[in-house]
């Protein structure tokens, strides 16, 4: 059995040493043999810098590497001159350190390439790198993490606008050498805008939310059936359940991460620990959660409603640099929310956003919690209760909870109550989904667990008896009648700031 290449990001590393290769040169090969300037973002953790790596071997010409791949037998390998910057390895704690680690990268890569740089100014640096490197063949150039300097200070604009600026300079060189140049592929979180780090290289192809490409990193459900086949029979052995029950929950709780609001993606980092832990744990929101993302919530108020509620276009994510985007299109490109469709207006598309599993779902609403309403720790008797069928407990527990909120952060809107009982769901791991769509309108919150649903509808200062009447009058149940389904009727009286009172009934269908 193959290992599990956790934390491996060095290709040759990887196919040396018997560790598993979800093999993607199709991908690479499309990208090198059709074209020259790309770019390509992801969130963390995605695979890009393997990415970086198997562009470095291919290009080193190093075809026995690829001897069971796609490429094989498809590309000319040939070795080329490679520069290879990795931006994370640059300081950013102020811009003097920022500049010389520049050029302490540009000469490094000259002394790997037996090249000597005798410029100073990283600018310079990189352009003599070119030009010297341009007398053994044309140069492909690679870069990671293109603007890690920016992301380090977004708290700092006026600091993240001056590393912005550095960076364009530095960047810009690619475009004057353009005829000594085979290939470039540069990769980062963030895309890029009109006016920021590649406003002067304005020949990138970026291919951040292509069709072609939107499987490109992550693991297909494929290519996770067929991979990792036999570490599948081992954990479902593990944990007492059938490949087909496993396979469910694994899609549930890690995939649906989407780049073009159709083709869909597990986060590998997320599958490689879960074969490692064979247990259903949050593996990449815990591995890259950091204080700046509560500061973040907690100092804008994030709300599920405000990621969610509005469909958002391509051109949103190039119209503003990162440290002024909006919320919903910060977190998209960290890959706390992901693509969960398309709507059109005409010719025109936008992509609805949401969570894209339970593990981002169950932490992020977590965070929200935390630093909106101070609540910790409440998932457990929430998701107990829930697992018990105890409707009437359910309601009493969301109550209490709502009660430790101060009365100065509660909203009077009933879209507040829905996206807070939501959140409070959501943080306990339940698969709970929002303004869920029937063909006769939308229910408020709908809870699936254990082969029961749980339909919510949430009034203001109204009534749970018109609410319950609502669901009834809407047949919001009828697209899960082979499931047994509770409806549930809420009203929140604002004056309380709580759950006043609510009615719970079992559907019964008729024969």
């Amino acid at each position: 059995m193959k290992k599990l290449p956790i934390g491996i990001q060095d290709y040759k590393e990887i196919i040396e040493g018997n560790y598993i290769y979800v093999d993607k040169t199709k991908y690479i090969f499309d990208l090198i043999d059709n074209g020259k300037y790309y770019f390509l973002s992801r969130p963390r953790r995605f695979g890009k810098s393997l990415t970086i790596s198997t562009l470095y071997y291919i290009f080193k010409g190093e075809k026995e590497l690829f001897k069971d791949t796609y490429i094989y037998d498809k590309w000319n390998f040939k070795e080329y001159p490679i520069i290879r910057l990795n931006i994370l390895l640059a300081a950013t704690d102020n811009e003097e350190r920022f500049k010389k680690s520049l050029t302490n990268l540009i000469k490094q890569e000259g002394q790997r390439n037996n090249v000597e740089i005798l410029e100073e100014d990283y600018k310079f640096a990189f352009d003599e790198l070119i030009l010297k490197l341009s007398r053994k063949g044309k140069v492909v150039i690679l870069v990671d993490e293109y603007e890690k300097p920016i992301l380090d200070n977004i708290n700092n604009k006026e600091k993240a606008e001056k590393y912005r600026e550095i960076l364009r300079d530095f960047y810009v060189t690619i475009k004057s050498r353009d005829e000594y140049i085979k290939f470039v592929f540069i990769t980062g979180i963030t895309k890029f805008t009109k006016t920021g780090v590649f406003s002067a290289l304005n020949n990138l192809n970026d291919i951040s939310l292509d069709n072609d490409y939107s499987q490109m990193l992550g693991y297909t459900q494929e290519e996770l059936e067929y991979y990792f086949d036999e570490y599948i029979i081992e954990t479902a052995e593990k944990l007492e359940i059938t490949k087909n029950e496993l396979l469910q929950e694994m899609k549930k709780y890690y995939n649906g991460f989407s780049f073009d609001g159709e083709h869909f993606v597990y986060n590998p980092f997320s599958i490689l620990k879960f074969f490692q832990k064979k247990e259903f744990e949050n593996y990449w929101f815990e591995s890259g959660y950091t204080s700046f993302i509560y500061e973040y919530i907690k100092g804008k108020k994030v709300t599920y409603e405000d990621l969610t509620k509005y469909p958002v276009s391509a051109m949103d994510f190039s119209s503003r640099e990162i440290e002024d985007a909006k919320a919903n299109i910060f977190f998209a490109q960290a890959g706390y929310l992901t693509f969960k469709g398309i709507k059109r207006y005409g010719l025109r598309k936008k992509y609805i956003l949401d969570y894209p599993n339970i593990e981002v779902k169950n932490s992020f609403s977590e965070l929200i919690l935390e630093a909106n309403y101070g609540l910790e720790e409440i998932e457990n008797i929430i998701y107990e209760l829930v697992d018990e069928n105890n409707i009437e407990g359910l309601i009493e527990e969301i109550k209490r909870i709502i009660s430790a909120i101060p009365y100065n952060l509660h909203q009077n809107r009933e879209s507040y109550y829905h996206s807070l009982i939501y959140t409070i769901l959501a943080s306990a791991g339940l698969n709970v989904t929002a303004e869920e769509l029937t063909n006769l309108g939308r229910i408020d919150l709908v809870l699936e667990h254990n082969d029961k649903i749980y339909l919510f509808e949430i009034k203001l200062d109204k009534s749970a008896k018109e609410a319950i009447e609502q669901i009834k009058e809407k047949k919001y149940y009828e697209k899960y009648k082979n499931n047994e389904v509770y409806i549930i009727g809420i009203n929140i009286d604002s004056e309380k700031r709580n759950i006043d009172e609510y009615i719970i009934e079992k559907v019964k269908y008729s024969m």
